[in-house]
C-alpha cells in the first residue's frame, strides 16, 4: 500500500506520515477503529454525528498536546464537557503494539474519545 506522503516520499518526515494516517482516521473514520467510552455515550445530548464532525474539523494541535507532530492526541469541548481523544497503535491482530506506526500495512490505529475526567 502506498500512502501519499509516506516516509518513502522525499522530504516527508516520519512524524508527518504518522500525522497523515492519524488525520485520515480522525477525519474519515477510515484506516482504523474509533472507540467512544460509555461515559461519553451517556452524556445528555450525546450525538455521534456531532462528535464525528468535531473530530473531522479539529485543528487544535499545538506544542502542548502534540509535541511530536503526530496528531495523536487532542482536546475539545462538546455538550458542556471537556473531551480528549488519543490514537494508539497496535499490530494488525490488535494483540501488541505496532512495530511501525508509520506503516499502515503493519498498524491498526485505534482512536479513543473520552471525557477528560476519565483520563
Amino acid at each position: 500500500m502506498q500512502i501519499e506522503g509516506s516516509i518513502s516520499g522525499a522530504g516527508t518526515s516520519r512524524a508527518a506520515t504518522i500525522a497523515h494516517l492519524n488525520d485520515q482516521l480522525r477525519k474519515t473514520g477510515e484506516g482504523g477503529t474509533i472507540m467512544i467510552t460509555q461515559n461519553l455515550r451517556r452524556v445528555t445530548g450525546f450525538d455521534a454525528q456531532v462528535l464525528a464532525r468535531a473530530l473531522a474539523t479539529y485543528e487544535g494541535f499545538d506544542a502542548d498536546n502534540d509535541p511530536h507532530g503526530e496528531h495523536d492526541f487532542g482536546d475539545l469541548m462538546l455538550w458542556g464537557y471537556d473531551l480528549l481523544f488519543k490514537v494508539d497503535y497496535f499490530d494488525k491482530a490488535s494483540e501488541f503494539g505496532s512495530d511501525d506506526p508509520a506503516n499502515p500495512d503493519l498498524t491498526h490505529r485505534v482512536l479513543t474519545v473520552m471525557l477528560a475526567f476519565d483520563w
